[in-house]
């Protein structure tokens, strides 16, 4: 399985009450984005220059985070951060959110995708005496904001000077001594919302983040837009490092696999986008069958828009254990295969003698949904057909997806009918390029760079990703 680099949430209660509880909500309905850290930094803005509390490790967040560490954690503003490493080792050091304390008080940062140019901007930093602490480029970003607060006369101020030095993807969520500022990339490839709930105004990556904590989603930060809450309740937007709707470049993955299907990201369900995906994958490549069934959980409503366009029946024929992480968590190609198998176990009951269309949202190197394959059959599927809801992975991704490298994608140079021999499936079917832009309806421009070649913004001109491994 491919994945997203983190899930990111901010709260500022205006009113004044502790929201260290709300953030731990907050990061538990965005777990999906990121299983590797976790981290809150919570600040009291009645005391002098914003002094944060923080704490971050490795783990899960009801692992990392006991009601003793939580009740730690007093303060009307806090950010919290959910990981998983595309670039930077996966140690502590790199869990966010970042603090940095500084002339102006302090900073905390929560940053959600992939610089481009990060390999330039730790250069110019370093030359000019800044020495990092982790591997990550959200700390080139935090940075770059501390410096140009310095000559600024607000900290939104110093945002906007730093994004016009950043390429690439983020979403961002900074909070300083008295205002939390989240700001999005003039692209839009990572989602960022604003939503209220009585008197505290919050940022999250996702709606869902929202509907856990109560609160009402306001609308979408916008491409490029920096919104700032200040210490009266006051909601400032900065568009000035907008661009044309014409040239954003959402990623489309949000809405195949990356978000929870009970999220709506720039105004479009990603629900409705998955039922779409299904539908079209039976219109284009209709196949008889006796039960239809999706991949847990990516591929389930993907799934259901296939039995609704097809009348095949929609089952479930696989057991997951629910105590399982996504398989991609798992460092090392090896422990992810092994960890399929104790994720996902098929029912023989469901699937024996039976016609199988099985529906899943991608496949990368393809050693999974050979596994799958495997399982079903020696369960006494009759036949299995797999149907994919994107379009085969052609090229990587820099802007925040662990897409690898060409040479390790099992589309590469291969053709349908090879991928579909070497998984081991009756027949293979792929959702159309030409149907992604469908999948949105039409309403925003989608980065399609991992299946086309084609980028909203250059990417980097070697492939950096990992470098920073240990």
């Amino acid at each position: 399985m491919i994945h997203e680099e983190c899930g990111v949430f901010g709260i500022y209660d205006i009113g004044g009450g502790d929201v260290a509880h709300t953030v731990y909500y907050g990061l538990l309905s965005l777990q999906h984005r990121g299983q590797e850290s976790c981290g809150i930094a919570v600040s009291d803005t009645s005391e002098p220059k914003g002094r944060v509390k923080s704490y971050k490790d490795m783990g899960l967040v009801n692992e990392v985070f006991t009601g003793e560490e939580i009740d730690k954690l007093p303060g009307n503003m806090g950010i919290g951060h959910v990981r998983y490493s595309t670039a930077g080792s996966s140690t502590r050091e790199n869990a966010q959110p970042l603090v940095l304390e500084y002339v102006k008080g302090t900073l905390a940062l929560a940053h959600n995708g992939n610089l481009t140019n990060s390999l330039e901007l730790r250069d110019e930093l370093a030359y000019t005496g800044a020495i990092f602490q982790t591997t990550i480029d959200s700390e080139l970003i935090a940075y770059l904001v501390a410096r140009e607060r310095l000559e600024s006369g607000s900290v939104e101020e110093a945002v906007r000077l730093a994004m016009k030095k950043l390429h690439g993807a983020y979403s961002l969520v900074i909070m300083s001594p008295r205002k939390l500022i989240g700001a999005r990339d003039p692209f839009g490839f990572r989602p960022l919302v604003l939503g209220k709930r009585d008197k505290a105004w919050i940022f999250a990556s996702e709606t869902c983040a929202l509907d856990t904590i109560g609160a009402e989603y306001v609308r979408d930060v916008e491409p490029g837009e920096i919104v700032t809450v200040t210490s009266e309740g006051e909601i400032i937007s900065d568009r000035s490092n907008c661009l044309p709707k014409e040239c954003h470049g959402h990623c489309i993955f949000e809405y195949i696999y990356f978000a929870r299907p009970d999220s709506a990201i720039d105004g479009i369900s990603v629900y409705e986008s998955r039922i779409r995906a299904g539908k079209f994958l039976y219109e284009d490549d209709p196949i008889e069958a006796d039960v239809v069934a999706g991949v847990p959980e990516s591929g389930n409503v993907a799934a259901l828009g296939y039995s609704m366009a097809s009348g095949i029946p929609f089952g479930q024929v696989f057991v997951k254990n629910s105590y399982i992480g996504r398989t991609f968590i798992k460092p090392g190609q090896k422990r992810r295969e092994d960890s399929v198998m104790v994720k996902l176990n098929a029912m023989k009951s469901a699937v024996a003698g039976k016609r199988v269309v099985i529906v899943d949202d991608s496949i990368v190197r393809g050693t999974t949904s050979d596994r799958i394959i495997s399982m079903l059959r020696e369960a006494g599927a009759k036949e299995v057909h797999m149907r994919i809801s994107s379009p085969p992975f052609l090229w990587p991704c820099f802007f925040g997806t662990d897409v690898p490298a060409r040479e390790q994608l099992i589309a590469y140079n291969r053709t349908i009918d090879q991928i579909r021999e070497k998984i081991g499936a009756d027949t293979l079917g792929y959702l159309r390029e030409e149907r992604l832009d469908d999948l949105v309806s039409n309403k925003i421009c989608v980065c399609k760079g991992c299946f086309t070649g084609n980028y909203p913004e250059q990417p980097p001109e070697e492939d950096i990703r990992g470098d920073f491994e240990k």
